[in-house]
């Protein structure tokens, strides 16, 4: 979509013009709706802006999610088991809600509006959320001296303001993180043989960028939040995003806007390809391929999958709609989309265990010995960020030694495929789950071992180092399977439905925080009944944490399974080759 400022006469005249310069991008204009001259717009110049802005977003989203669940069994006093079913509704709520910000941007206002809008909003639920923190801190600084405990706690309009402000936030973050990433891809080129290899690599930097960001918000606003002051911590977040808006529209001049002449919005075009499937049920193959003949198309022109879909290059029996069935590409686009929710649906489980993390890591690591000397102890948190370390480690490795290398072997210009990367990405998910039960178990043996396991507030003589591995190997395999879904459904989609893929990466991780919240309140009531200690007992030494570590492993095992078969038998769209 172009930007606001362009109209519909430079757009017009736009789409045609880039034919005839030789530095020309066809199909892109600038932000006054004129022609763009390759080598002085687009590519990394303009990706730098808006890698700058994910990595202001990131460090601010993060800022608040990563230590949330410190916040709610904190100052708020909850449970364990109900702060991180908190969280996870939260997650699941912000990495759903893309899909309806990709809608509106893909139909209506374009990735650059979408962009300024949710910024803005978001600037607004970090204030909020900022506002209802001191006034918690001052409540509870108050009544630290009263006589009644039940004095400390926040009052029921304080919660509900609190969670007003993060589901703000979660619905800004629907509209941001779908268009940022998708419109930095926009800035280079697919037909360019050049540009293309930079797009794949700038999904490596991208995360790299991101990752680097999250490390310093472990580290730096972790500390401040349990050290210093909730409400600072929670308030620095709210000045990066206003940084972030700022960089964004300085970079307004140089970044490339999608053009089209599509007057129907996609989803209504697969939409209707559906709609008119559906109504044709009853036409046979045979039928269909006499009918397409007398009308001048092959039914075989298109992919052999979901043949189904087929019957709807036909105008339904008695339609109103001018005898007018849908073109082949328009079918081609509804099996495109198909095409993938096979994919989507095996990456689920790692959406459940990448929820784990922000949320029973790090109540895990709170009863660990964490002493870094004997004046400072490291914030649970805080152990998060040797995940970001690792990738931040892990991609330059991968893009500019690993890749070349596959590259050398394969003739691919990505190495690998985007499939093969994913599933790497997911096996290692699965060794750290395995790591994380085994950690959990020692962790057991010594609370007991030592006497502690009825002492929950007690620090278990058992170094925090042992946890390390479980958080290095999920960097791994984030940065491999992380990045090779946000390119998978980048490049899967149609041209006019980028955001939309973006947002159907995201799903996976809201719908897994919504399964991993799930699961763990099932969990939590089948193993609490009749006195016995639930596996998420707030007295963790009582817990078992790690059985539902071997069961994620489990899990993660059998969709690997499936998800090998599904990428087998997958075909890429535009020539790409499958597992």
């Amino acid at each position: 979509m172009v930007s606001s400022t362009a109209t519909a006469a430079n757009i017009s005249d736009a789409i045609e013009a880039p034919t005839l310069l030789d530095d020309g991008v066809q199909g892109n204009v600038d932000y006054k709706g004129r022609p763009v001259n390759r080598s002085k717009s687009g590519r990394w110049k303009s990706a730098s802006f808006i890698i700058g802005v994910e990595m202001a977003e990131r460090f601010a989203y993060c800022g608040i999610n990563s230590n949330l669940i410190s916040y709610l069994t904190g100052p708020l006093g909850q449970s364990t088991a109900t702060a991180a079913e908190n969280v996870n509704a939260l997650s699941g709520t912000s990495q759903l809600l893309p899909l309806l910000g990709a809608f509106v941007a893909d139909s209506f206002l374009g990735r650059y509006r979408t962009i300024i809008l949710s910024s803005l909003l978001y600037i607004m639920g970090l204030g909020f959320l900022t506002v209802s923190t001191v006034f918690t801190a001052s409540k509870t600084s108050d009544c630290q001296h009263a006589a009644n405990a039940m004095n400390c706690s926040p009052s029921e309009f304080q919660v509900i303001f609190f969670f007003f402000a993060l589901y703000i936030i979660a619905v800004a973050e629907g509209g941001h993180k779908p268009c940022v990433q998708a419109f930095g891809a926009d800035q280079f080129d697919g037909q360019d043989p050049e540009e293309c290899k930079a797009k794949s690599s700038f999904f490596n930097w991208w995360y790299f960028g991101m990752c680097g960001a999250i490390t310093v918000t472990l580290v730096v606003l972790t500390y401040i939040q349990e050290n210093l002051s909730w409400g600072l911590g929670f308030g620095i977040p709210c000045l990066v995003m206003v940084f972030a808006l700022i960089l964004f529209l300085l970079g307004t001049f140089t970044y490339r806007f999608c053009v089209t002449r599509e007057e129907i919005s996609p989803f209504v075009r697969i939409g209707r390809v559906f709609l008119k499937a559906a109504r044709n049920w009853r036409i046979t193959s045979f039928s269909l391929s006499m009918e397409g003949e007398s009308q001048g198309f092959l039914p075989c022109q298109g992919s052999q999958e979901f043949k189904f879909l087929n019957k709807a290059l036909l105008a339904p029996e008695g339609s109103k709609e001018g005898g007018n069935g849908c073109s082949i590409r328009e079918v081609e686009e509804a099996k495109a989309v198909l095409r993938l929710f096979p994919i989507w649906t095996t990456c689920l489980v790692y959406g459940i265990v990448f929820a784990q993390s922000s949320t029973v890591f790090t109540k895990q690591g709170a009863t660990m010995d964490r002493s870094i000397s004997p004046s400072f102890e490291l914030p649970a948190a805080s152990l998060q960020s040797f995940i970001t370390l690792s990738i931040v480690v892990f991609i330059p490795i991968y893009d500019r030694i690993l890749v070349p290398v596959a590259r050398a072997i394969t003739s691919r210009p990505s190495g690998i495929t985007m499939l093969q990367r994913i599933g790497i990405g997911i096996l290692l998910s699965t060794v750290s789950m395995c790591i994380a039960a085994a950690v959990e178990m020692k962790r057991l043996e010594t609370a007991q071992e030592y006497g502690l396991v009825d002492k929950p507030e007690a620090t278990i003589p058992m170094s925090v180092i042992w946890m390390i591995p479980q958080y290095l190997i999920l960097g791994v395999s984030e940065s491999l399977a992380m990045v090779g879904l946000q390119e998978f459904f980048y490049d899967q989609v149609p041209n006019q439905l980028k955001s939309t893929g973006l947002a159907l990466y995201l799903s996976i991780f809201g719908i897994g925080s919504f399964l991993s919240s799930f699961l763990i309140s099932v969990i939590d009531k089948a193993t609490s009944r009749h006195g016995h200690q639930s596996w998420f007992s707030d007295n963790l030494n009582k817990g078992h944490l790690d059985y539902f570590y071997w069961l994620l492993a489990g899990l993660s095992a059998i969709a690997l399974t499936a998800y090998l078969y599904f990428a087998k038998s997958y075909v890429y769209n535009r020539g790409g080759s499958n597992i």
